[in-house]
């Protein structure tokens, strides 16, 4: 299975050129950002434009579900963007990967600016909207995995999740500008020219973003540890073929250690934004747009405060302590999301502060811990695939599924299902290894 092929260019010749710690974490960070950003501002569209411009034919409920029905499609997209783009990340380098999955990503998000909606081409308007948004999970599905490696490959002793942090810091960056600019928008525009040709302000804009980061990603090196399995020769031929045969259990372990994490995101984001926007008469909490994109964004600045504290705490006691307490906090939050969400704007406020709070201590160290099992030549499909995955089970159908359990039981049941997805996670922290957390 090791790689023959020695007389192929590869990575080996960059070895003279040594990245500073400021450029690894630059370029970590600032594709991560730009990828967070484009998901992000879909997710935000899913909510607020997408039922009315792309699925007009339903009723708003309906057309609510229907939006998410897609949102969804690219977390099935990102298990195949992570074994087609973990393939070349193992097999040809980490840098030109990643300078890939920018790409696919990026002009996924610009060609969704450019879509026509239901009334112009009728049911293509919808398919095209789930094509482009395969796409965008395509792009995902290999740019995290990747950005973590350059990150955690390039860390000096012991700062191993200190660095792994960094490319963590996108997603509350992506949010915050994501949801800035549906703000501004908001804010400078009625609301018939934001459903008009507004809301497509973000995604076309998402180009000047995806320029800036293959810039910075062009200008750095290979990983020292992918250059050294180069020159050992210890690639392997089909890197998904060895983590499915030899590393199987650490990939359904940290698949499902990452549940809780993606739960209670998207609860905290997609579902809380469309809940709480939802008229009084509806069911909903009867949020303007601007306020609960305000809350939104109160909640995301203590997301990105906690992320390099959990980096750092992991640093110093270890990545399996703070992952243990902080899902077991996620649990005790779940019995409490409905009350502090249905009291006034202060509950509101403290359940999306105290929520994403969470949310970053658990994001923090989790790239460091799923790349941790993996060795160097399948790690970048190893990872890919454990948090893709992950995803799947713990996102893909958590806006739909908390919408249907606020609809048909209560706000309660939502938060209950938080807790048990907290409950299996931290089941599968204790079933790990030392060595594998």
């Amino acid at each position: 299975m090791t790689d023959a092929i020695s007389a192929s260019p590869t990575p080996a010749s960059n070895s003279a050129q040594v990245n500073s710690p400021a450029r690894v974490l630059i370029a970590s960070l600032v594709g991560t950002t730009i990828e967070f950003f484009d998901f992000y501002v879909y997710a935000t569209a899913a909510v607020l434009v997408f039922p009315h411009l792309f699925f007009p034919a339903s009723d708003s409920n309906a057309a609510t579900l229907q939006s998410l029905v897609t949102f969804s499609i690219a977390f099935f997209a990102r298990p195949i963007g992570a074994v087609v783009f973990g393939h070349f990340g193992d097999r040809i380098g980490r840098k030109a990967t990643l300078v890939a999955a920018l790409m696919t990503m990026g002009l996924s998000t610009v060609l969704i600016g450019m879509l026509p909606g239901y009334d112009a081409i009728g049911i293509a308007a919808p398919l095209l909207l789930a094509l482009c948004r395969f796409g965008q999970g395509l792009g995902l599905g290999g740019e995290w995995g990747g950005a973590v490696l350059l990150a955690t490959e390039n860390a000096p002793p012991g700062k191993r999740s200190w660095y792994a942090m960094f490319p963590q810091l996108g997603a509350p960056i992506g949010f915050i500008l994501s949801s800035g600019f549906f703000l501004i928008l908001a804010e400078t525009m009625s609301n018939e020219d934001f459903l008009d040709y507004g809301w497509r302000i973000p995604f076309i804009a998402s180009l000047a973003l995806v320029a800036v980061g293959l810039y910075v990603r062009l200008k750095i090196a290979e990983t020292p540890e992918f250059r050294k399995a180069v020159e050992k020769h210890e690639r392997v031929a089909v890197p998904i073929e060895v983590v499915f045969r030899n590393h199987l259990r650490s990939l359904i372990l940290g698949t499902f250690i990452a549940v809780a994490t993606f739960v209670l995101f998207y609860l905290m984001t997609v579902f809380t934004l469309s809940w709480g926007t939802t008229p009084l008469e509806k069911g909903g909490l009867g949020y303007s747009r601007e306020q609960f994109l305000v809350v939104q964004l109160v909640g995301v600045v203590f997301f990105g405060l906690t992320i390099p504290l959990s980096g750092w705490l992991s640093d110093l006691y270890s990545r399996r302590i703070i992952l243990t307490l902080t899902t077991i906090a996620i649990a005790i939050f779940g019995f409490f999301y409905a009350t502090l969400l249905t009291s006034g704007l202060t509950g509101a406020f403290l359940c999306s502060i105290i929520g994403l709070a969470l949310m970053g201590f658990t994001y923090g160290p989790i790239g460091a811990a799923l790349a941790a099992p993996f060795p160097t030549m399948v790690r970048y499909t190893g990872a890919s695939m454990t948090f893709n995955l992950g995803g799947i089970f713990g996102a893909s159908l958590a806006p739909y599924i908390a919408t249907w359990l606020a609809t048909h039981y209560s706000l309660d049941h939502v938060g209950y299902y938080l807790a048990a997805s907290a409950v299996i996670s931290l089941i599968c922290i204790r079933l790990s290894g030392r060595e594998e957390v």
